[in-house]
């Protein structure tokens, strides 16, 4: 037996809901596990041909059923007698629901959990996908539904999914007049005495500069759609937050709504063991008078309320600023350089002034670049204090059009807000519910960013991140993990190359942190950089927050410290932008900047600004290398800018050694096709060299080096084989000798493969056709041809071949030949008189062959075989 039930005091998104999953379970038996709402049990008075199927709880064979489906719902403690029947192992428990988690929530088979407007909307996108029709009067309830859930489509819960469902209501027939009935309608005497009540019996509780508008009323009898007059009273005061109780019958009935991230409305039902979102949640209380509950309420607020955010908890600091006595040309080369359009004046360290990009870009244009910025800047403007609250931030920035507001401490500047900045704050990323981040309040994002860390990394990790921000408290520094790290907590990919960058000296934390818990640290002065060496196989690359900019194209970076902000902006593209706080008040906190976690949702690999590729020109490999090991795409802005940056030859201006490191790393990757067809889309293969062409040769070649480093990697030998180097062997195969000297100059190859590549272009051929064509081939031949060669050579030889019978050569020398021991040495030659000299080689040579060729095994047949070599000389 099935059975669809909801939560107790079903409201309409809960009826809707039930209606729309008969649609996927038509087997399915309706039943309500207790009381309705008012609203409810109007609607089925007048409409009763609807809901002839539906049930009470009580008239259900609980140990008949074998599938439980939840609507808008999965707390045991809110669906009655149900909650004894979805504990049972036996039956099969479905769940459909647009709640935040609860700590007595149910697990199901199937969950499908979604932070829409309604639950409804959530089972219309199913229908909508499976084509299931939907008669007008069932479009009708769940129009009901969405609209009762979302405030009419109004509330800050509400989104984008709720108006596509809504429009696909209305295109099956919903009837908007019955909705506007039972959605709009006049109060009744009752009503009305009890919204009055609320009224009169108003008063706010501030908990940490947060005002929460607090209301009671009282009744003998039920009164109902209390909701709708707490909604009332909330416009009519116009409120952030409000908490409205009334005392009705034996029980007290609590809604809370709120459209600030300090207040959380679920946080504050579920201490009254009810439910809901951090917009908008109820609870019913029993046992308790409302002077009880009232006084329970105030301490949850106090206990739940986050504090107001001001000016020091989201500023940028520190902040560039020039002295009054530069000239506005310098002015215009530091806007240019920190990519900033503000610039704060000071003399002797105290601010006195500003002066804004546009004013120099005037100034230039008239010959007055050389004036001292003083004469131009603008000294008529508001600052704050590091304590300054959001709302008098945004008073000045958006209501004064104040677009850069220094943070002052006894006139020194500590920091500075920026309209971007302040939009940051204010705005609550939508996009975060698919990445696994509850996105309804600032302070849930970070509780679970913070459990989404725990349960992505291992202990020893967790441990070593917490250690970090300890001692980073410690000294008054911000300590934070970024870049891949980061991104790769999102992705659920094991990333234990952990960067952190320190606001403050991170040499001196890397120390700082080294002698506390006993680490080795190797410092690096030159770079401003440190790694602490937790052990063997876990290391933690520490630096200082700084910026980076470009005299001319290309060219290697200039460094300077700065804040994390500015640090992050430095980086190639926008996936690797993230960051988490590492200090312990803030830990598990994610900072995107830059739109980071809306590209990593979209898979797409986008650079930060328009110069990307003119600054650095080597970025464009880096963005092949991560679009195809993360299976991403390029933006279709960055391709262009690629594109562009390959048209006007940038990558010339790197050096041959800079485009060969930059190879080698794309070569380290694991589908190595897919990678050079892309360089190759990108008319990049010509920068390796000139005459390099991705043909049909080229795939064959690089595909059967793949299949042959599969077949190596199976027969787990011990020595090692760097693969990316027989790839390049691969890529450059048809160059000549010529060419591959002139490549191995101009990329300024070290030795250690300048070598190999020489012996593979010189000998490579003689060794293919000496195996194809000497006959008899003995074994001993296949070892002296192959053994003088380097692991990849051979392996890219073998690739190269196309004769079955050299394949097999190769194989017969990995697997057999190639690790061929004499035991016999020159100590023993020495016992059989044999005196030392050349004669020593020529012997061990002939015994090498005889074991290749599987004449001879063993150490007394060894010694038999020199005694009979020594007789014949």
């Amino acid at each position: 037996m099935e059975v669809i039930t909801t939560h107790i005091t079903a409201d309409f998104d809960a009826l809707a809901s039930m209606i729309a999953a008969k649609k996927l379970y038509p087997n399915a038996v309706l039943a309500f596990p207790g009381a309705q709402e008012k609203s409810i049990r109007d609607f089925m008075l007048q409409s009763t041909a609807y809901f002839l199927d539906i049930q009470k709880a009580s008239k259900v064979p609980l140990e008949e059923i074998t599938r439980l489906i939840l609507v808008d719902i999965r707390q045991a403690s809110r669906i009655g007698k149900f909650a004894e029947v979805a504990l049972k192992k036996d039956v099969d428990v479905h769940i459909y629901d647009h709640h935040p988690a609860s700590p007595d929530d149910i697990k199901g088979s199937l969950e499908i959990i979604q932070p829409l407007g309604s639950t409804t909307t959530i089972l219309c996108k199913i229908l909508k996908e499976r084509n299931l029709e939907i008669s007008p009067d069932e479009a009708t309830v769940m129009m009901l539904g969405i609209y009762e859930d979302t405030g009419n489509l109004t509330f800050s819960s509400t989104t984008e999914e709720d108006y596509t469902a809504a429009g696909f209501l209305f295109s099956q027939g919903a009837n908007l007049n019955i909705v506007a009935d039972m959605v709009i309608k006049e109060l009744t005497a009752e009503q009305v005495a009890i919204l009055n009540q609320l009224i009169e019996n108003t008063y706010v509780h501030t908990v940490q500069g947060v005002d929460v508008m607090i209301a009671k009323a009282a009744s003998d009898s039920y009164v109902g759609d209390f909701a709708v007059l707490v909604h009332k009273l909330k416009n009519m005061g116009n409120v952030n937050a409000l908490v409205a109780m009334a005392s009705m019958e034996d029980r007290i009935y609590l809604v809370a709504r709120s459209r600030i991230q300090e207040v959380n409305a679920g946080e504050i039902a579920a201490a009254f063991d009810g439910g809901g979102h951090a917009t908008a949640a109820s609870a019913t209380i029993h046992n308790m008078t409302i002077v009880q509950a009232e006084q329970k309420l105030v301490r949850v607020l106090n206990a739940t309320i986050k504090p107001v955010k001001v000016a020091r908890d989201f500023m940028a600091t520190p902040v560039k600023t020039i002295d009054v006595h530069k000239t506005l040309d310098q002015a215009s080369a530091m806007l240019t350089r920190y990519n900033i359009n503000v610039l704060p004046v000071t003399e002797k360290d105290k601010l006195v002034g500003m002066i804004s990009r546009q004013i120099i870009e005037k100034a230039r244009h008239h010959g007055l670049e050389g004036i001292p910025v003083r004469e131009y800047m603008t000294t008529e403007y508001a600052t704050v204090r590091e304590s300054t609250s959001v709302s008098e931030i945004k008073r000045h920035i958006i209501k004064d059009n104040q677009r850069f507001l220094p943070v002052l401490e006894r006139k020194k500047i500590k920091g500075a807000i920026t309209r971007t900045d302040l939009l940051r704050v204010l705005h609550v990323d939508m996009t975060e519910e698919s990445l696994g981040i509850e996105s309804r309040s600032s302070e849930g994002r970070h509780k679970k960013m913070k459990s989404l860390i725990t349960e992505r990394l291992d202990k020893e990790v967790l441990k070593l991140l917490k250690n970090i921000g300890f001692v980073a408290d410690a000294m008054g520094f911000n300590a934070y993990a970024v870049g891949g790290f980061a991104r790769d907590v999102i992705l659920r990919i094991k990333n234990y190359d952990i960067d952190v960058v320190i606001e403050g000296d991170g040499i001196q934390f890397a120390k700082k942190f080294a002698e506390q818990f006993g680490n080795n640290v190797k410092v690096y002065r030159k770079f401003g950089t440190a790694v602490i060496e937790i052990h063997d196989e876990l290391k933690v690359d520490v630096a200082s927050a700084r910026l980076e900019y470009y005299e001319k194209p290309a060219a290697l970076p200039k460094v300077e410290w700065s804040s994390i902000k500015l640090d992050l902006y430095r980086r190639d593209f926008t996936i690797n932008t993230l960051a988490i706080r590492l200090n312990k008040n803030f830990f598990g906190e994610m900072i995107d900047f830059f739109g980071a976690r809306r590209d990593i949702k979209e898979k797409a690999v986008r650079v930060l600004h328009n110069l990307s590729f003119v600054e650095d020109p080597s970025r464009i490999f880096r963005a092949i290398r991560f679009e195809q090991r993360l299976d991403f795409h390029i933006g279709k802005l960055t391709k262009n800018l690629i594109d562009n940056a390959v048209k006007h030859d940038f990558l010339q201006n790197l050096s041959g050694k800079r485009i060969f490191s930059e190879v080698m790393l794309l070569l380290h990757e694991e589908q190595i096709l897919p990678i050079v067809k892309r360089m190759n889309d990108f008319d990049l293969l010509k920068y390796v060299y000139p005459t390099l062409k991705y043909d049909s040769a080229m795939r064959s070649m690089l595909k059967n080096i793949a299949e042959v480093l599969s077949w190596y990697d199976l027969l787990y030998l011990e020595s090692a084989c760097e693969k990316w180097f027989v790839y390049f062997l691969g890529l450059v195969d048809r160059l000549k000798q010529d060419d591959i000297a002139r490549l191995v100059a101009t990329f300024d190859i070290k030795k250690k493969y300048a070598v190999p590549l020489a012996i593979a272009k010189n000998q490579g051929y003689d060794v293919l056709y000496n195996i194809a064509h000497k006959r008899p081939l003995k074994d001993s031949d296949i070892y002296r041809y192959l053994h003088v060669l380097p692991v990849e050579v051979c392996l890219y030889l073998m690739a190269k071949t196309g004769r079955r019978t050299t394949k097999k050569a190769f194989s017969l020398y990995f697997t057999k030949l190639r690790n061929t021991k004499i035991h016999v040495n020159g100590k023993d030659l020495q016992k059989l008189g044999i005196p030392p000299g050349k004669i020593y080689k020529h012997m061990l040579d002939s015994l090498l062959d005889e074991i290749l060729n599987g004449k001879i095994e063993g150490k007394e047949e060894e010694i038999t075989f020199i005694k009979t070599l020594q007789k014949r000389s």
